[in-house]
């Protein structure tokens, strides 16, 4: 006989959609949201000069610009008011969680529970100020020190003025993309955050798939190669969607113990452990860390013999290209290290076997305490080896295709796995949604049958 969560799950259809206002209202509020935010990537910044910026990427459309567009939704390319995005969010985010392994404080505020979790969130936002406005004077004195020739005009009229609006304009978007994020999280469908990326990266979508065949059409892409390129898109994102769902269960029992007058009796419950814990997190440290030396390589490029420095920034731009032997073994190996570093952060052995210990349960054939945690801790590292790899995989074979065929960052493995496992998140959340709502009406309808 079926359960009632299975009962719940086969009956859910297009009229209990139609029937569930509170989630129709979230998801509204959510589209409106992203919205403004899209609006916000077509308003330019002050003082710059569009035709120079559009050059500019262009040439750089390879190196780290062009990952940043990516996920800023072709706001660099423009060089818009949300030209930073949530970045600097995202930047603050990682450090202020590796404070928390690091730091004892933060560490004991991790542990207070909601009051530790609104401190933390107060540090990140601190954080993400002073990072944003960091990276606003960066962007601002880059710029204006674009270099010789046709990039020396992108400009208008340099100086202070200009310094001081580009860092109060994008300090001031990122902290407003902040805040939307958080309530799409708390009124809308979704983690807001991921849904901002998500949706930058999505609209751009249409755009490179018509470059694509535009290339196609004339010549400039073989049709056996974009073909090659269509198939291996699905394989990869069936693949991702596999390797995202994959996790160990871990048995943990319960005995039997007396609870004031009664005895309740033991359960067994499952310890679900994700194969891949890191999400997205080591791609994008692996390639921003690799793609840094050889785009500052790139502007030097027209003066190899401006000095020692220059030469080295040169001698990188050449031998860390997309899809070189010396670049796929770095950004391989980068991945692997940013999957155990992270997952050292989200998943401390300890903590779990301390929590199950609290709780009275224990792992079969492991005594509560250090047996427990030195367990986890194993089965986390070869989860870890198996989960970086897949990723280092899902990242490395773009590459591979990059170097033989025009293939978009948007097509690359960092960008589907932020489509898939954000519209997977999403999804999962518009089912849960749509159970508890048929819950609800099951209830209301007991109700009145109990009251006649």
């Amino acid at each position: 006989m079926a359960s009632a969560a299975e009962q719940l799950t086969s009956s859910l259809s297009f009229s209990s959609f139609s029937k569930a206002k509170d989630l129709k209202k979230r998801i509204f509020f959510a589209l409106a949201a992203l919205v403004i935010y899209r609006l916000g990537t077509y308003v330019p910044l002050p003082g710059i000069n569009p035709e120079v910026m559009g050059d500019l990427m262009q040439k750089n459309a390879g190196g780290i610009l062009g990952m940043l567009d990516m996920f800023s939704g072709g706001a660099i390319g423009r060089m818009t008011i949300m030209s930073l995005n949530l970045m600097p969010y995202i930047s603050a985010s990682i450090l202020v969680q590796l404070m928390t392994v690091i730091v004892p404080r933060f560490e004991a505020l991790k542990k207070e529970g909601d009051t530790g979790r609104k401190k933390i969130n107060q540090y990140t936002r601190y954080a993400t100020v002073l990072l944003a406005a960091f990276q606003g004077y960066g962007v601002a004195i880059g710029l204006e020190n674009m270099g010789e020739g046709s990039y020396k005009g992108a400009v208008l009229d340099p100086g202070l003025l200009f310094q001081m609006s580009t860092i109060v304009t994008l300090v001031g978007s990122t902290l407003f993309l902040m805040w939307l994020g958080e309530q799409i999280t708390a009124r809308g469908i979704g983690n807001g955050s991921s849904m901002i990326i998500y949706t930058g990266i999505a609209a751009n979508l249409p755009q490179q798939a018509i470059q694509a065949l535009e290339l196609s059409r004339t010549g400039g892409l073989p049709f056996f190669w974009l073909f090659t390129g269509v198939c291996l898109i699905a394989c990869v994102v069936a693949f991702i969607v596999f390797m995202e769902c994959a996790h160990r269960k871990v048995l943990v029992q319960y005995p039997k113990r007396q609870m004031g007058r009664r005895i309740v009796a033991g359960d067994t419950t499952h310890l679900p452990i994700k194969l891949n814990s890191t999400g997205v997190i080591p791609p994008i440290f692996a390639s921003t860390l690799l793609l840094l030396p050889a785009t500052l390589g790139g502007f030097v490029s027209s003066r190899p013999d401006g000095g020692v420095g220059w030469n080295i920034l040169y001698f990188l731009s050449k031998h860390l290209s997309h899809g070189s032997p010396v670049f796929i073994a770095l950004y391989a190996s980068l991945i692997m290290f940013f999957a155990f570093i992270y997952t050292s952060i989200v998943f401390d052995p300890k903590e779990t076997a301390e929590n199950i210990r609290k709780n009275s349960g224990f792992i079969p054939g492991y005594r509560p305490g250090k047996m427990t945690a030195d367990y986890l801790d194993f089965l986390i590292t070869r989860l870890t080896v198996l989960g970086g790899s897949y990723l280092a995989f899902i990242c490395i074979l773009p590459e591979i295709l990059m170097s033989q065929i025009t293939l978009s960052f948007y097509f690359g493995g960092t960008s589907l796995m932020i489509l898939v496992g954000v519209t997977m998140d999403t999804v999962s959340q518009i089912h849960s949604h749509l159970i508890s709502h048929q819950y609800d009406g099951l209830m209301r309808k007991h109700k009145k049958g109990g009251r006649r």
